[in-house]
């Protein structure tokens, strides 16, 4: 099951099928495309197709922002299978899975799970397959949702502070808060301290509880040169919060 209204999906996707394919930076990164912007801030909100929410998900995976990569790739997406006949709701099933966290990105992040033996709890031989059959299992978010530019740059999380900027917190109180509050208390991966920092945020709110979130998982970014580090010193606290949560949990 997921959500069946796709509003922002409805405005934009003639406007996407109306690309030229190859498509260019500027074609995307465009007037047409832009959701909201801080000028003082250098702040830009564009556009994805990233609306896709499985209500019977049993793992959220958070990152920061889809980037211009992860961008190319959802509209991408949605040009490949418009001539499959798909529902909107297929399409944009199709653009999760081929998009989210796609690239070297995905790769480190497979890793890491595997190592903290999720993929056991999950039945699977590998998180891998989150990407693909076992893709019912699993929501794939941001806690901004889409893609942010800060200075015509891919948004960090870090300058500007997320909750600390009026248009990037109401990013997350409009749409991330509402979109977690469809699904049916699963395991939340947050990717790395500046996520983490939201869903603490969330749990102030009782948006989450702070039992279902994994603490300690580094960002699976190839840019993170301490993930490797990061992930040793958490792994074994990790493995124990995964041990805790399932065994609270039935039917996993």
């Amino acid at each position: 099951m997921s959500i069946a209204t796709y509003s922002k999906y409805d405005t934009y996707k003639q406007m996407i099928n109306s690309l030229p394919y190859p498509f260019k930076d500027e074609d995307l990164i465009s007037e047409r495309f832009l959701l909201e912007k801080d000028v003082k801030k250098k702040l830009e909100i564009y556009y994805a197709p990233f609306e896709y929410v499985n209500k019977e998900a049993k793992v959220l995976i958070v990152g920061i922002t889809p980037g211009l990569h992860q961008m190319k790739r959802s509209y991408s997406t949605v040009l490949s299978v418009r001539e499959q006949g798909l529902t909107d709701e297929e399409t944009l099933h199709e653009v999760k899975k081929n998009s989210s966290f796609e690239g070297s990105m995905r790769k480190n992040l497979i890793q890491m799970l595997d190592a903290l033996g999720l993929n056991s709890y999950l039945g699977l031989s590998s998180t891998i397959e989150l990407f693909g059959p076992a893709s019912y299992l699993v929501q794939t978010t941001s806690v901004l949702p889409y893609p942010v530019f800060y200075n015509g740059k891919n948004y960090n999380g870090s300058t500007p502070n997320i909750l600390k900027t009026e248009l990037l917190k109401k990013q997350i109180d409009t749409y991330t808060a509402k979109e977690i509050g469809k699904l049916p208390d699963p395991l939340i991966i947050p990717l790395g301290v500046n996520v983490s920092t939201v869903f603490d945020y969330l749990v102030s709110q009782q948006i989450v509880k702070k039992e279902s979130i994994v603490k300690g998982f580094p960002h699976p970014s190839g840019g993170n040169g301490h993930r490797h580090r990061q992930f040793a010193e958490n792994k074994e606290l990790m493995k124990m919060q995964l041990k805790e949560y399932f065994s609270c949990q039935h039917g996993l």
